[in-house]
């Protein structure tokens, strides 16, 4: 299952189960023990010291919670979950540097992925079309050039930042806010099954645990510091990936932002980064623009063989192109919309937004809409 000695992985997920030790208490213990094998071999004076609570210091002298992580650690034995832990190989060494990285994580999915050099796409979870357009296209783009896509398995942005870069063919990363076994939201169960085969699946939280309010902002901190930068595609001015990018900061790590309408909600919280000293973008070059020079060259350096994306798709006859120029490529259109506008019948209207979807010039989205995806060659 994993190549970590199996005591290093039950003692450091031990370790996160004693009650009442916080985040950054973890990381102060763990940095004066040295790693986890000495973490319970510390004197209950140099514990208090360290600001370790009675209850954690009870906890960790009785060892009340080894039961609880041999349970956890055989029934990921048996789950196809393996574990990556601070201070050991195969540890992300970008998460290493940052203030409060977890001591242990849950992995399901292809590891090496974490090799890559990572972006993390964020967005409102009731996204406008030209959001959902904009994060499906850049993580396409940047997935088809081997960037890593980052982001939360959220309804919304993240569920299109992860659909794009696998469209694109590039790995992604989903970090969970509950349990790895949790399946959350319902409606993303496929989703995450796709992700675990074709990226990797992490959650700090063990199985079973429910995806309560508080668990989103602390995981933003691993969503962020598994990247190069962070782009945040639409937020309200109270919304959770404003967090996110103000712990990228924090991170010194660079932050993005999609601009948007002035009078839409959802676009404050992105054109209140730029006014701050976010990036403005505008497509996914204004992303590779801020890497890091060697990897910036690397990329400019690759010839993208292939042609425009429009060119590729099929040619549509002129019913279809008829009906293609009902469509917008940042507002949905409804069924009953496009059947007054093609003057097509119900039947002809429905077998050819199917053959259209399949060809990948539009997309279909709840409400029986649709969108256009690509612009034609001549636009």
């Amino acid at each position: 299952m994993c190549s970590l000695n199996d005591a290093i992985i039950k003692n450091a997920v031990e370790w996160t189960l004693i009650p009442g030790m916080g985040l950054r208490t973890q990381s102060r213990v763990w940095r004066a023990a040295g790693g986890t094998a000495e973490l319970f071999t510390m004197g209950s004076d140099d514990l208090k010291a360290l600001g370790v609570t009675h209850e954690a210091r009870h906890a960790i002298r009785s060892r009340s919670c080894r039961a609880a992580a041999e349970e956890i650690f055989d029934w990921a034995r048996r789950h196809d979950c393996r574990f990556l832990v601070r201070g050991t190989e195969g540890y992300p060494a970008l998460l290493e540097e940052i203030y409060d990285p977890p001591l242990a994580l849950y992995a399901r999915g292809r590891l090496q992925i974490l090799d890559s050099p990572a972006i993390a796409i964020v967005g409102s979870r009731r996204p406008t079309v030209y959001g959902l357009q904009a994060a499906h296209e850049i993580a396409r783009d940047l997935g088809s050039r081997g960037i890593c896509i980052v982001s939360g398995l959220a309804r919304g942005i993240d569920a299109a930042a992860h659909r794009g870069s696998m469209e694109g063919g590039g790995p992604t990363i989903a970090v969970l806010g509950c349990g790895i076994d949790v399946e959350y939201p319902p409606e993303h169960r496929q989703l995450k099954e796709q992700i675990s085969g074709k990226g990797l699946v992490i959650s700090e939280y063990p199985p079973a645990t429910q995806p309560v309010a508080h668990n989103f902002p602390v995981r933003n901190r691993i969503i962020s510091g598994l990247s190069i930068g962070t782009v945040v595609v639409e937020a309200s001015e109270k919304s959770g990936s404003l967090i996110t990018a103000r712990m990228a900061m924090e991170q010194n790590r660079e932050v993005f932002a999609l601009p948007g309408n002035i009078t839409s909600r959802t676009s404050y919280g992105t054109n209140f980064l730029i006014k701050q000293g976010a990036k403005l973008v505008q497509s996914y070059r204004d992303v590779i623009d801020e890497m890091p020079g060697a990897l910036r060259e690397r990329i400019n350096s690759v010839e993208i063989k292939a042609s425009p994306r429009c060119m590729e798709l099929k040619l549509v006859s002129e019913e279809e192109k008829r009906l293609l120029l009902c469509l917008k490529l940042d507002e949905a259109t409804h069924f009953d919309s496009l059947y007054h506008c093609s003057e097509m019948g119900i039947g002809e209207l429905s077998e050819r937004l199917i053959n259209l979807e399949l060809e990948g010039w539009i997309r279909r989205l709840p409400g029986n809409t649709y969108v256009r995806v690509e612009r034609f060659p001549e636009e």
